[in-house]
This record gives structure tokens, C-alpha cells and sequence, in this order.
């Protein structure tokens, strides 16, 4: 027995927790991600900012008395930011760089300008035709990209593919699934949506356009064996397995999501490696797309530039929110770092100006590198106990530093 933030007794610590949770949904929507316990605990009764941190710091006492373990280091964590979180509900102000951490367990990471500066060097020498940077990138995106009517068909093998081998290499518990959808008016490109029973919804937004040979790495990273595969394999293993109901909720604004975004951003490298993608795509997912494989090969021939680009979005975000650079200038920044058109950018500006994602940004970057590190040290072993066990961002960073 434990004792829950209400001061009454409770029979399981996640009761308190899970409750706790969707009183911080009330006063921030969408904090919950994704929910599929008990439905009596789901109680979003509004509850005053100062009661919610009181009970944020009675759940941290809690968790003290937590007897496992790798359940206690799991709780620690999320109830920490809990706790982060509902003091900035009351009012605190914390420097942005320490709301990173408060949130996620995690320092944020700022890209040098030197290296920016040498990726576009090198994403210039690698882009094919006449004119801009800008002009060449946009080209190439335009002929590799799927019409909207043609996106589920072309997915629906890469599912098939990406499934067999998850299946192969990792196993997946009886009974899970997904379905996908096109939306719009979105301020990402993807995102899954846990709906508990092993169940999934993966959104494709359509607002910009979809490329072939970014296609398997996006349906990796919702689907398989990203955060489907991780959300359904630890409800198996961790709710229904061992009465963990914790993980049958998925919170946005906390440590899980640094480890669960790192899984899905090497979900395709867990499964196959880079050339072996680069021949899939540029030989039958191109013809499947009606796509000229020279466009698909010169847009993979890029990608290693693009990697030296990604941190980029992360120090857009500590320009505006740490260093008070005016939206302007850092939508500007935006523009020539990633090489992108002003839509984009926008896009982009919308996602690290949204208070659930301000922070959020860093668990891509960041998570990324702790869990490509993780797997260079335990291989397909260390990644499938990333999917079935509580790991932390902590955990990780101990062992790949």
C-alpha cells in the first residue's frame, strides 16, 4: 500500500500518479498523450495550480517507497517533472535551458555556426542542378515527392516490410495494430496516437509534402519499431505482464519522451542499415512510386549533409525562448539552415513556439544521440530492452557518456 497525493490509502503508486496526470491535463491539454487504464482514474476535476503541486511533491515522497527498483528510477523521474511542471503552473519562472531539464532529464543542445555553416557547404556540393541552395533543395524535394492521393498505397509495403522485420529481429505481442490517417493544419509531420489494447492511429500530415525517401524512416518512427511497437510491447510486458499501470498512459512534457523519441528516431537503423534503405528505396519503392531512382539516389546522396542539420530546429528554440531573438530574425535563421522555403520555416516556428513543444524540441536531438549510443555499445539486444523495459534518460546517459 502507498499513500496517494489525497492523502488516502491506495493500493498501487501509478493510481496517484495516473491521477495527478490528468489533473495537469485539465489545467494543459494534451499533457496525456495517450491513456488506456482504468478509466475512474482519468479524473480531470479541475484542481487548483498550488493543490496539483502539493500533490506532485506528495507523489515524489511516494515514490521514495516504491520497492522495485527500475519502477522507482522510472517514477522518480516523471514525478520530478510533474513536480517541474506544476510549479511553473504556479507561477514560477524557470530560465528555459533549466525548464528543459526540469521536463526531460536532459540538457539542451545548441549546434555551432561553424558546423551549420559546413553542412551547407557540403549539402550544396551534393545537391544535383543550377541556382540556389535553396532552389536545388526545393527541385529535388519536388521530384521525389508522393502525390497525397498515392501516400497509403506506396506505405502500405513499407508497413508490410518494416512489421515482418520488427516482428523477426524484436517480436511483437499478439493482437497489436494500427491504422493510419492524412490530416492537416498540424504543427508536425507525424504522430502517433496510443489508444491502449495494443492499439495505435498514426497521423501523416499532409500540410507539406510527403517524399518517397523520407517515407520508411517516418513510418519507422510511428509505427515499426518506434513508438507503436514501444507503447504496445510495454503495455504487454509492463501492465498486463506485471501491473505497471503507468505505462499504460504516455505523458508529453516528461523524461519517457526523450527515450521513447530516441528509440523511434533509430527505428529504421535498428532494422536495416543505411545502404540497404538507399537500395530499397531507389529500386522497387521507386518504381512502385513511378519515381526517377537517379532523383531518389541524389536525394539520399544529401542526406549525410542533412544530418549535420538536425540540430538545428533545437537552436532555433534557445535563440527565441533563452535568447530573446526576436521571431523574425529566428524565422529567418530557420529559413537558411534548413534550407528551407518561408512555409516551412513557419512550420517549423509554429512547432517550438506551442508551450507543450517549446521544450519538447530537445528530445529528438538529444534522445537521438543517447539512444544511437546505447545501441553502439548493446546492439539489437540493448534496443529491444528499450522497448520492454522503464529505462531513463539518466540510465542512458550513465552508460553511453
Amino acid at each position: 500500500m502507498t499513500t496517494a497525493p489525497n492523502g488516502h490509502s491506495s493500493p498501487d503508486i501509478a493510481e496517484p500518479y495516473i491521477r495527478l496526470a490528468h489533473g495537469i491535463d485539465a489545467h494543459l491539454e494534451g499533457f496525456v498523450d495517450g491513456y488506456g487504464g482504468p478509466p475512474e482514474w482519468a479524473d480531470r476535476t479541475w484542481r487548483e495550480p498550488a493543490t496539483l503541486h502539493a500533490q506532485a511533491e506528495a507523489l515524489l515522497d511516494a515514490v521514495n517507497g516504491v520497492e522495485d527498483t527500475a519502477r522507482r528510477t522510472f517514477l522518480t523521474v516523471q514525478a520530478r517533472a510533474m513536480h517541474t511542471l506544476t510549479g511553473m503552473l504556479t507561477g514560477q519562472q524557470l530560465p528555459y535551458a533549466e525548464e528543459v531539464r526540469g521536463l526531460f532529464d536532459i540538457d539542451p543542445v545548441r549546434s555551432e555556426f561553424s558546423v551549420l555553416d559546413e553542412a551547407l557547404a557540403a549539402l550544396s556540393a551534393a545537391l544535383p542542378g543550377s541556382g540556389s541552395l535553396l532552389q536545388r533543395e526545393e527541385a529535388l524535394r519536388a521530384r521525389v515527392a508522393l502525390p497525397k492521393s498515392e501516400i497509403v498505397r506506396v506505405a502500405a509495403p513499407i508497413l508490410e516490410t518494416l512489421r515482418e522485420r520488427t516482428w523477426q529481429r524484436f517480436g511483437l505481442p499478439d493482437g497489436e495494430n494500427f491504422s493510419v490517417e492524412l490530416v492537416s493544419d498540424k504543427p508536425w509531420g507525424g504522430y502517433n496516437w496510443p489508444l491502449g489494447n495494443l492499439q495505435s492511429r498514426i497521423d501523416i500530415n499532409t500540410d507539406l509534402p510527403v517524399l518517397l525517401p523520407t517515407l520508411p524512416d517516418l513510418l519507422a518512427h510511428e509505427g515499426y519499431p518506434g513508438h507503436h511497437t514501444e507503447h504496445a510491447t510495454k503495455e504487454a510486458k509492463l501492465v498486463r505482464g506485471r501491473g505497471w499501470q503507468e505505462h499504460g498512459i504516455q505523458l508529453i512534457n516528461a523524461p519517457e519522451c526523450v527515450v521513447s523519441e530516441g528509440i523511434a528516431v533509430n527505428a529504421r537503423a535498428a532494422l536495416m542499415s543505411r545502404e540497404e534503405q538507399d537500395v530499397w528505396l531507389a529500386g522497387e519503392l521507386a518504381a512502385l512510386a513511378g519515381l526517377d531512382p537517379d532523383d531518389v539516389r541524389a536525394f539520399q546522396h544529401a542526406e549525410l549533409a542533412r544530418e549535420h542539420l538536425k540540430g538545428v530546429p533545437g537552436t532555433a528554440a534557445l535563440m527565441l525562448h533563452a535568447d530573446g531573438v526576436p521571431e523574425a530574425e529566428v524565422l529567418d535563421f530557420l529559413m537558411q539552415y534548413s534550407v528551407a522555403p518561408i512555409e516551412r520555416a513557419r512550420q517549423s516556428l509554429r512547432f517550438i513556439s506551442q508551450p507543450s513543444f517549446r521544450a519538447y524540441i530537445f528530445t529528438y536531438s538529444v534522445g537521438g544521440a543517447l539512444v544511437e549510443g546505447w545501441m553502439e555499445r548493446h546492439g539489437a539486444a540493448g534496443f529491444a530492452r528499450l522497448l520492454s523495459e522503464p529505462l531513463t534518460p539518466g540510465q542512458l546517459r550513465a552508460e553511453t557518456a
